[in-house]
């Protein structure tokens, strides 16, 4: 299985019409499986910065894609923090 690292949005839209295209499908085809306008899935295959994470994860989904996080360790002073704080990154 390849592993992509994806560390900007400007690299999605490349990625996402590769994984379509490696699924086989239309553009045409993927829209009816996500519930949109062909033009939708053109748009996001050329500026996917603001799909929203409901709408990509359908979509990697339906293209066969599992989407894998993965995260450094805490660092010293992260943990402890009041909840609804928000973290310094």
């Amino acid at each position: 299985m390849d592993q992509y690292v994806i560390r900007a949005a400007e690299q999605l839209p490349a990625l996402l019409k590769a994984f379509r295209k490696q699924a086989g499908m239309t553009q045409g085809e993927a829209a009816i499986r996500l519930g949109v306008t062909q033009q939708t899935i053109s748009a996001l295959e050329r500026n996917a910065q603001k799909v929203s994470a409901e709408r990509l994860l359908h979509l990697l989904g339906i293209l066969g894609v599992d989407m894998v996080l993965q995260g450094k360790p805490a660092s010293p002073g992260r943990e402890g923090r009041p909840a609804g704080e928000t973290p310094q990154w």
